[in-house]
């Protein structure tokens, strides 16, 4: 059976080549290929589709396909739920065969397929209905140009057994009305440390691991701050963290690493990462213990050698009592 892989580009920010009907928003999701944006509003072009509805209504609006290439493309459109990888935290969708729950459940371009023609654009019309039970907050997904050609990947073997298909997506940020409840905490903080044998002949290293999760139904912004603290409570280490999703969706969660350099090699405390987003800071903690294992080994058997000698001595002291 021959498998599909899905490469979805979702936020690829390029100018537009080629002469089209129809000029494309400059962050509009592209792949060199073909686009997909937004139809023009009288409001001017926009980057993504910003929808609100209350439960129960029913939205019309409009998506454009634009063909960058000397021949036609013929593409299968679809709505999908967004999601944050489990890599980066990024922006992804669902592909066309996964089970759609939310905002890719909703819509209903008018065609589910359509060829543009080369150098040319085609708008499509497309209703997202939130049904009458809808949890209120954001449904984050997006409208997919899913290209109908399946190309050979991988070499040898491979070659015969995967297909890509790529797919183009513009995102849909709808908020369902009702009351908002922004939620994040911090979970499963972990510090694993690399100490050398031998105290200060290299630098000591650790990683600090966590899960950040949203639990609530808004999309949030997150800051992460780190701060470690040894013993009498003295900070070896206080910085804001970088390496953060732009974005994360309700109900996600991702884990996230940080690289500690010069961690300490003899000391005692913990570390605590603290969140914040719109009004709500979370924090989670993690204890360590830095001992210098291989002088502490020595320290211990030598301290136990002596024990054992001393026992030895005191048992031979009655008999030359006895001798004598």
């Amino acid at each position: 059976m021959r498998r599909k892989l899905y490469v979805l580009l979702l936020s690829t920010v390029l100018a537009l080549l080629g002469p089209l009907p129809a000029a494309a928003p400059a962050s509009a999701a592209e792949n060199g290929e073909w686009a997909v944006y937004p139809a023009a509003s009288q409001l001017g072009s926009r980057p993504y589709f910003y929808l609100s509805a209350d439960p129960g209504t029913t939205l019309t609006d409009k998506v454009t396909v634009a063909n960058k290439t000397a021949g036609p493309l013929t593409f299968l459109l679809y709505g999908a739920d967004a999601y944050n990888t489990e890599r980066d935290g990024g922006f992804a969708v669902r592909t066309r065969q996964e089970r759609q729950t939310g905002a890719g459940a909703w819509i209903r371009p008018a065609r589910a397929r359509v060829t543009v023609p080369p150098r040319s654009a085609v708008t499509v019309p497309y209703t997202l209905t939130v049904p009458a039970d809808a949890e209120p907050g954001d449904h984050p997904g997006a409208v997919v140009a899913l290209d109908e050609r399946i190309a050979k990947g991988g070499s040898g073997r491979d070659a015969l057994a995967l297909g890509v298909q790529r797919a183009v997506a513009a995102r849909v940020y709808l908020r369902v009305g009702g009351p908002t409840v922004p939620a994040l905490s911090v979970e499963d903080v972990t510090l694993s440390q690399d100490r050398p044998l031998v105290p200060g002949t290299r630098t000591s290293r650790a990683v600090v691991s966590y899960t950040l999760h949203n639990r609530g139904n808004v999309t949030l912004n997150p800051r992460v701050a780190l701060k470690a603290q040894g013993l009498f409570g003295r900070t070896l280490l206080s910085r804001d963290l970088e390496r953060l999703p732009a974005e994360l969706l309700p109900r996600q969660k991702i884990r996230l690493t940080e690289q500690w350099t010069g961690s300490p090699q003899l000391d005692w405390g913990d570390v605590t990462l603290t969140a914040t987003a719109e009004d709500v800071r979370e924090s989670g903690r993690v204890g360590f213990l830095a001992l210098p294992w291989l002088p502490l080994g020595v320290l211990l058997l030598g301290s136990a050698g002596g024990a054992v000698a001393l026992r030895i001595r005191r048992r031979r002291a009655p008999d030359r009592a006895l001798g004598t």
